[in-house]
């Protein structure tokens, strides 16, 4: 945990003088209110630079992105001070582009949202500062935003779902299942142990160099192993989920980036070629990866339904499964997910894949669920920290463990 008023000077503090020059470009009176609420987003947690303006009925009024997809794939994953960097550079046009193109002046927002945890250290600090000079200069409240919660409620932007539902979040950084019964009110049923799946992904498209395969080139690790995976065959690798004897929710991604390693080192042997050169079975160990991170991911969350139900925590008969988080878009692992949830009579609700993605909109939205239930919502901005490190609800993942749930047998047929 780190507190604002410390490390702003150390990572980013516009001047009160070019915040003042960015609101000088609207039309706004300081600290007027709007019966009409509409809510500015924005998300730095990582490695996108986002904003949007979002009203109470959920209209996107205005966003923009900037993506740093490109530079991180150049140096093989997110460097930190880099991403920091690119932040501070883009962060002011970013903001003005949303406001601006949803034609609504700053002093019609209702308040300000923004990511505050967890993330990137040195990205949220960047987004953290901005925020409450543009706080401080409006005199509009402002909504500290958790980064899960705002993924775990972004579906209701786009579908009527009531609460209590399932979310499964899926990412590069993340892992969980969670109860979601309210908006800031969540039972962690389990996560991962160790990485993300979207990570281990990643790292196994850097081990097999897919940057240079020419279908791969401009795409993330995630990305190229679901591309690739579509011309392999997974059959030709017998990789086991990982933690099958664990009668839990947890996840576990580290062991099956280990196995792939081994198996990727034999086939560059068997095959004489060195590390850093395209394997010809490159398709079909995606494939299975792929196939092996689906099962896992599947199984796991058949438990966290089959728990639920058990305690009466979901409906028996209309239960929802949201999937959320950027691995959420890979349409194999979604496949696998249906399978389970039509065979547990609950309905699969995914956001489309640009909302899936970090961005502004779930953030200003969250910061609309906030609003209208009264949660969060600060006029003091003293002493406001940011946090990298930060979990989900109520950890109730040892009691899911206790009622030790055998899944039944799938086949994973997709």
């Amino acid at each position: 945990m780190l507190i604002l008023n410390k490390t702003a000077r150390v990572f980013f503090k516009p001047s009160k003088r070019k915040v003042d020059g960015f609101l000088r470009s609207f039309n706004f009176h300081p600290g007027i209110l709007f019966l009409h609420k509409i809510v500015l987003g924005i998300e730095t947690s990582c490695d996108d630079t986002a904003a949007a303006v979002v009203d109470e009925t959920g209209n996107v009024l205005g966003e923009a992105i900037h993506s740093q997809t490109e530079v991180h794939l150049k140096t093989g994953g997110i460097i930190p001070p880099v991403a920091q960097q690119l932040h501070r550079e883009n962060i002011q046009r970013i903001v003005q582009e949303a406001l601006c193109a949803s034609g609504i002046s700053p002093s019609e927002l209702s308040a300000i949202a923004t990511t505050i945890k967890p993330g990137l250290a040195l990205s949220l600090g960047v987004g953290l500062s901005f925020s409450l000079q543009l706080v401080d200069q409006l005199k509009k409240p402002f909504i500290p935003i958790h980064h899960m919660e705002a993924h775990a409620l972004t579906i209701r932007l786009i579908n009527k779902v009531e609460f209590p539902f399932l979310v499964l979040l899926i990412s590069g950084g993340h892992c969980l299942l969670a109860l979601v019964r309210g908006v800031s009110d969540f039972l962690l049923l389990g996560k991962s142990l160790d990485i993300a799946p979207g990570d281990m992904l990643d790292k196994v498209a850097r081990r097999l160099s897919l940057i240079k395969h020419p279908e791969c080139s401009t795409m993330s690790g995630g990305k190229a192993i679901e591309h690739l995976a579509k011309q392999g065959n997974r059959f030709h690798f017998d990789i086991n989920p990982p933690m099958q004897r664990a009668k839990n929710c947890d996840f576990s991604f580290s062991g099956l980036q280990h196995v792939i390693d081994k198996i990727i080192m034999q086939k560059e042997k068997e095959e004489g070629i060195e590390k850093g050169q395209i394997l010809s079975s490159a398709a079909d160990i995606a494939a299975a990866v792929q196939h092996t991170t689906a099962c896992h991911i599947a199984k796991r969350t058949h438990r966290a339904i089959l728990f639920c139900k058990q305690r009466d925590l979901l409906s028996q008969s209309n239960a929802v499964l949201v999937v959320s988080g950027g691995v959420a878009s890979n349409l194999y692992i979604r496949r696998a997910l249906e399978i389970v949830t039509n065979a547990t009579q609950c309905t699969l609700l995914c956001p489309p894949p640009r909302l899936c993605t970090d961005n502004g909109i779930m953030i200003a939205w969250n910061g609309i669920e906030r609003l209208r239930a009264g949660l969060g919502i600060l006029d003091n901005i003293e002493g406001i920290r940011y946090e990298p490190k930060c979990p989900l609800g109520v950890d109730i993942s040892k009691e899911v463990a206790e009622a030790a749930i055998k899944v039944p047998r799938l086949k994973m047929k997709i």
